[in-house]
């Protein structure tokens, strides 16, 4: 049977068919959704099917491509420039026209090509649905298309199952869920039918599966309590329509920047148009062409294709430090982030729990090594030991391998590399590992018969029999449930010392103060002649306590030292998770976050009003128990507060804040396509280290884009002083509107792109970063732009003026002209390629070899213009003898001295104590 095509409705959540689902009585849910025993007849599923609509999540609008293109257009200096193109060609020039239009094209295509199609995150989270399920319909259990669940209907559920809908558990064996892409608990969650509390947070809810998460274990069986767009994972959907993604602020600067600079060329125009028309004698169309020739000098249109490839370049230069950049502007907005806001699970943690400590009435034993790989040291005071020589080390890694059914084991990855990987429960994982690094293997083949781990009891017991001793019950669980269990202690089960309860419960607390796991091992004699062991046996007590294991997912290695240097540039790293608040914190303190104020849980933050969340957010690095609301509102008041905020994490929770994060950072190997989708940057390695070298590489690529910006406004500055002063005192122009292009042009294309090869500057991560509102050129800049403008401007004019006057042909004094912008901008790009340092040292010459071949480049660019016939007929220049060129050479050399000596004079004037950081306790 095909679904039909979804109703104009809005979904039905769990809530609007059955308030709070999981904290009622499976008999209450049953009756509120007319769920039978026999499951659903065809005609009523058909008829809620029409209701509901198909168990799907709604399909996302993408951007067209005719629309991305448009964008493109949508500058407003790209209007003049459109406007400057359309009054040439109806005047009839042509070739004007053409050049005009042919640098639009070419900017447009530009940012086409690199920009891509943008993000569908919807479309990564309808990947993770379940296809089919094992529904009960008319008295007979069957296979179904997912899409065709409804409200009601009676679902079961077995390992390795994606759960199809939300469903209110009615019945569960040793069930566990693994829901870390949901709510971000690295553990697999044991469900029971029983009902929890009515406020209880989603990692919480153990009455319910939840769509998209996967069975670990165990089987069970519910009652279908909301589909497609309604359930929790259609929920997040729901967040992510509704998120807005952030501008960067290189968009917001650079958007007011167009926006003034066209409204004050197109004014400026019009005064001189009106101004210059009734003061000299003009024809009309010269007028036009000498107000287009000023429009045109005074816009940057070279400068969108300067910052588009310099950006492209960083998103290659990236993506070899492993960082995969989605969207170009990221690049930069990283180099501003304040705030890091980080999940634990996966990113700065392995997503591999292993086992920390042990601990026997004997001594205590600290475990190196992380993740599955058996690849480690157990020391006792700080001295390696051997199982061998430690019995009671031996026997609790003997019970670590024998309660076990998972498997640990090298496989190949899809690049060839190799990497253990865990089949099996992850607190198994952890278990067997261990058992590895003390050199016990597996002791499957001694294993008469198992009791599997039961959430309800919270233990598991395998009876084996041992060469030498005999038959043996194991047990393996919860802490409280084998003290109950217990009488003696020591190694193994003929030990007669008697247990010191008191002594445990401490033990227990110190390891889970550390943020452990907890488990404890038993043993204890079968008698003789038995084969299989019951609930029964082992809740008749008498065992002998072997031991604690504590087991946490360890942080990343490299993690602690990314955030030290994050510390350093002064960015706050904040963990926002859904696991315990206890381990968060624990985790928290070791990877060297602020914990101090302790962690703020999902609950707090649901009870807090926007400006209580404002002020957690402002004063607390780690939060626990959180929702994807909680996270989504967090960043949101991080942004509000003006901080420029990066977001990470692996889960399709961590979905909707990533996308309305200033950054938004995925993990690669680990993250889910949602997360991918709704992501700015991919981390290629899972890395959380990779994100402080991308800051490192953001912060460098907006010290070179402020360079080449400060760099080529001066030509414009130049270009448009010329032109208005030409026109203001009625003299012919020095420059066409086609020549000023030819400067802007290849001024772009050759001497502005080297600046983007320029490398970091040795302090480039220990400064405070720069505030969101401070503009994208500065005041330092500003100064800087007006008197190259003003110099470079008033030399050419000189130039030119001088050549009138000698009598020599107008095409040649114009050539000259050119020829002197052109050279002075060569030797401002000298002097620009170091903002404060002086330009007089030998890393002119090695640390970027790429502006001398721009600025070879440039020079035969130039001489083509000056010298190729065709050339010369398209731009109206000339040939020009030596001194077209002496002249210009010794005007770049007067701006290159003058620069060299502004940035020697803020050099001294900068020699006092810094100033504070504008965020402080970072």
């Amino acid at each position: 049977m095909t679904p039909p095509a979804a109703p104009a409705m809005s979904a039905p959540t769990a809530e609007t068919l059955l308030p709070a689902p999981h904290a009622a009585r499976i008999e209450d849910v049953a009756g509120h959704l007319d769920a039978r025993p026999e499951g659903l007849g065809a005609q009523e599923a058909q008829r809620r099917l029409d209701q509901h609509g198909p168990n799907a999540l709604p399909e996302g609008e993408q951007e067209s491509r005719l629309a991305r293109l448009l964008r493109q257009l949508n500058d407003p200096m790209i209007f003049v420039l459109l406007g400057a193109a359309l009054l040439t060609l109806v005047l009839g020039e042509y070739v004007d026209a053409i050049v005009i239009a042919a640098i639009v094209v070419a900017n447009t295509l530009i940012g086409y090509v690199q920009e891509g199609r943008a993000a569908n995150a919807l479309e990564g989270i309808r990947g993770m649905l379940s296809l089919d399920a094992q529904v009960r319909r008319a008295g007979t259990w069957t296979r179904i298309p997912a899409e065709e669940l409804v409200p009601g209907d009676v679902v079961r559920l077995a390992a390795g199952d994606k759960v199809p809908a939300d469903l209110r558990l009615t019945a569960a064996s040793n069930l566990t869920i693994e829901e870390s892409a949901l709510t971000g608990e690295s553990l697999a969650v044991g469900k029971s039918p029983e009902p929890v509390d009515p406020d209880a947070g989603i990692g919480d809810r153990t009455s319910m599966a939840f769509s998209g998460t996967v069975v670990a274990s165990g089987s069970g069986r519910g009652i279908v309590a909301a589909t497609g767009g309604g359930t929790e994972i259609g929920r997040i959907t729901r967040m992510l329509e509704d998120v807005e993604s952030m501008e960067t602020p290189l968009t917001r600067q650079m958007g007011a920047f167009s926006k003034k600079l066209a409204i004050a060329v197109v004014i400026l125009s019009a005064v001189l148009l009106v101004g210059v028309g009734l003061v000299h004698d003009y024809g009309w169309v010269e007028l036009l062409m000498a107000t287009i020739g000023f429009a045109v000098a005074a816009i940057p249109e070279g400068l969108p294709a300067v910052l588009t490839i310099t950006l492209a370049l960083g998103v290659q230069a990236m993506a070899k430090r492993r960082s995969i950049t989605r969207r170009m502007n990221s690049v930069e907005t990283l180099g501003s982030v304040t705030v890091i806001c980080s999940d634990k699970t996966g990113t700065l943690t392995r997503n591999e729990m292993t086992v920390r400590t042990v601990v026997t009435p004997e001594a205590t034993y600290e475990v190196s090594g992380t993740g599955y790989a058996p690849e480690g040291a157990i020391a006792r005071d700080g001295s390696p030991v051997s199982a061998a020589e430690a019995e009671d080390l031996r026997l609790l890694a003997a019970v670590a391998a024998r309660t076990n059914d998972s498997t640990v084991s090298l496989r190949t990855r899809e690049d060839g590399e190799t990497e253990w990987a865990l089949a099996g429960e992850p607190t198994d994982g952890a278990l067997r590992t261990f058992a590895l690094k003390a050199g016990v293997e597996s002791a499957d083949e001694q294993r008469e018969s198992v009791l599997p781990f039961d959430s309800e009891v919270k233990y598991m017991a395998t009876l084996d029999v041992i060469e030498g001793v005999g038959p043996v019950v194991n047990l393996k669980g919860a802490p409280d449930r084998l003290l109950e269990r217990c009488d003696r202690q020591g190694s193994g089960p003929g030990a007669t010392a008697p247990l010191d309860a008191a002594r445990w419960e401490q033990e227990i607390d110190a390891l889970s103060a550390q943020g452990l796991r907890v488990l404890a091992a038993a043993t204890r004699r079968a008698g003789e002649g038995r084969s299989d062991v019951t609930r029964e046996d082992v809740d008749a007590g008498g065992f002998v306590l072997l031991g604690l294991y504590g087991i946490i997912d360890p942080p990343r290695e490299e993690a602690v030292a990314a955030i030290r240097a994050c510390h350093d540039a002064g960015i706050r790293v904040v963990m926002i998770t859904g696991d315990h608040a206890g381990t968060a914190t624990a985790i928290g303190r070791e990877i060297g976050i602020e914990t101090e104020q302790g962690a703020v849980t999902g609950a707090e933050l649901e009870q807090a009003s926007d400006a209580e969340l404002g002020e957690l957010a402002r004063t607390h690095n780690v939060f626990a128990r959180t929702s994807p609301e909680h996270k989504l509102r967090l960043v949101s008041a991080l942004q509000d507060a003006g901080e420029v905020v990066s977001m990470t994490g692996d889960g399709v929770n961590d979905a909707p804040s990533l996308k309305r994060a200033d950054v938004g950072v995925a993990m690669g190997i680990k993250g889910t396509e949602a997360t991918k989708e709704a992501a700015d940057v991919v981390l290629a390695d899972d890395n959380f280290a990779t994100i402080e070298s991308a800051v490192e590489m953001g912060r460098t690529i907006y010290d070179n884009l402020r360079k080449a910006i400060v760099f080529i406004l001066p030509t414009n500055g130049a270009q448009g002083l010329v032109i208005l002063v030409a026109m203001v005192l009625g003299m012919t122009l020095p420059m066409s509107p086609v020549q000023v292009l030819w400067v802007n042009t290849i001024t772009a294309v050759t001497l502005s792109l080297a600046l983007a090869f320029e490398p970091a500057e040795p302090d480039i991560m220990r400064r405070p970063p720069r505030s969101p509102k401070e503009g994208i050129i500065g005041a330092e800049g500003l100064v800087r732009i007006i008197y190259v403008s003003l110099l470079i401007g008033g030399i050419t004019l000189g130039v030119f003026w001088w050549g009138q006057s000698a009598g020599v042909p107008l095409a040649v004094a114009q050539t000259t002209a050119v020829n002197t912008l052109v050279v002075g901008q060569i030797f401002y790009l000298l002097a620009a390629r170091f903002s404060r340092t002086t330009s007089l040292r030998p890393a002119l010459l090695t640390t970027n070899p790429v502006s001398w071949g721009a600025i070879g480049l440039m020079l035969l660019l130039q001489l083509a213009f000056v010298y190729v016939p065709f050339l010369q007929v398209a731009f109206g220049s000339a040939g020009v003898g030596w001194s077209g060129w002496l002249i210009p050479l010794a005007a770049g050399a007067a701006v290159f001295a003058v620069v060299e000596i502004d940035k020697a004079v803020r050099r001294v004037l900068s020699r006092r104590p810094a100033a504070p950081s504008a965020h402080p306790g970072r």
